[in-house]
């Protein structure tokens, strides 16, 4: 008598790997959380209502503790799109990533109430948009809603010249699966930092047309990388720079990471450093706000504090700083009390699980197991 296969449940990392997959998109989401109730407050009325260090801990925003924003629904889409792109590629040969993280975004406008020309059963399928609570509208940027409704065709870049930080926020889950991919090779590690970049581009650009909006998102993407291996982010910061170079229209993302750089190696206080840095608006200052409280702070709670602390978008500037301390400190970093009532938070270390050990699925063919494991993945990331 045959044995009965045992049912697959998904691989799981490495405890190292997991604590600066889960550190990464759980920071951002708690960054994002903290800020959302302060995202349209003046610095000075958030001291007002607060205290003199501002806001310290979750206050309710959108009915609860704990609240995500439109920033953490649409990396997780970001998160979703780039792995049905892998499938799609695994099992078809070819994948065109913008075309399938585009659809994924799709997915998302759904969640928003809103029923996009391209609307299908495709855009039902997999496990992410099975989640209820993504349907639910979190001050959702109007540029994302405008591109995602007058979107031409699957992939194309937006036809808007908006450099809002609504590209650069989402991303971080590009650096995530590319650096699973990778390896420790050297040559493909530069391929994979190179690729990050260039995805974080076009994903970006699928809503955001300016060169800053999408430009600082290939940053974003590729200092995920780096961090992911352990690396300083001053170093991954000038491994980065000449890619980022590279293109055409660099000046407004090079000269806003410069100041960031300045900035944190001087005396200038933090409030006043964020206030040269700008509001956190547009992509640039969104990404030097980020950036500078991630190389100013000794660890993960002062970063995300300072983060959100200033007169301009604070849950967006929140979830870069959170990206990046928690990619570099790890999840046991992040305080407990922070977590515990984190919206989705089982949600999002799931998908934390996915792109950390995406490079080990087996998605076609051979013993029972396999095809169990392959069935498994399918439903979950839809390879069509």
């Amino acid at each position: 008598m045959t044995e009965p296969i045992p049912a697959f449940h998904g691989h799981r990392p490495p405890a190292d790997v997991r604590q600066r997959y889960q550190g990464c998109l759980l920071g951002g989401a708690v960054g994002d959380a903290l800020g959302a109730p302060v995202e349209f407050m003046s610095l000075a009325d958030i001291q007002r209502q607060f205290g003199p260090r501002g806001i310290t801990d979750f206050v309710p925003a959108f009915g609860k503790r704990g609240a995500i924003t439109d920033d953490t629904q649409m990396t997780l889409f970001t998160a979703e799109g780039v792995l049905r792109g892998y499938v799609r590629g695994a099992l078809r040969g070819f994948s065109h990533l913008p075309s399938v993280i585009h659809q994924a975004y799709l997915r998302w406008l759904r969640t928003q109430g809103e029923h996009p020309a391209r609307d299908d059963d495709k855009l039902l399928s997999g496990w992410l948009i099975k989640h209820e609570a993504l349907f639910s509208c979190r001050a959702p940027g109007l540029t994302c809603l405008a591109a995602l409704r007058q979107m031409a065709a699957l992939g194309e870049p937006a036809k808007n010249d908006s450099k809002g930080c609504g590209g650069v926020m989402r991303v971080a889950p590009i650096g995530m699966l590319y650096h699973a991919l990778t390896g420790d090779d050297p040559e493909r590690r530069s391929e994979g930092l190179s690729r990050a970049f260039a995805l974080g581009c076009d994903a970006a650009a699928l809503t955001h047309g300016h060169p800053t909006g999408y430009l600082t998102a290939g940053v974003m993407a590729a200092l995920v990388f780096e961090l992911l291996d352990g690396s300083g982010l001053v170093p991954a910061i000038e491994r980065v720079m000449p890619l980022l170079m590279r293109r055409e229209h660099h000046e407004e993302t090079r000269a806003a990471l410069e100041r960031a750089l300045d900035l944190q190696a001087s005396d200038t206080p933090p409030e006043a450093a964020i206030r040269q840095l700008g509001q956190g608006w547009v992509a640039e200052e969104a990404l030097a706000i980020g950036v500078y409280c991630a190389l100013k702070a000794s660890d993960f709670e002062s970063g995300v504090v300072m983060a959100v602390n200033h007169d301009g978008d604070s849950d967006s500037t929140g979830l870069i700083a959170g990206h990046l301390l928690g990619a570099i400190h790890g999840l046991s970093a992040i305080p407990a009390r922070w977590l515990e009532p984190l919206e989705l938070r089982e949600v999002i270390e799931a998908m934390a699980d996915d792109l950390a050990t995406v490079d080990r699925w087996r998605l076609e063919g051979g013993d029972p197991p396999a095809r169990a494991e392959a069935a498994y993945y399918f439903r979950r990331y839809p390879g069509y």
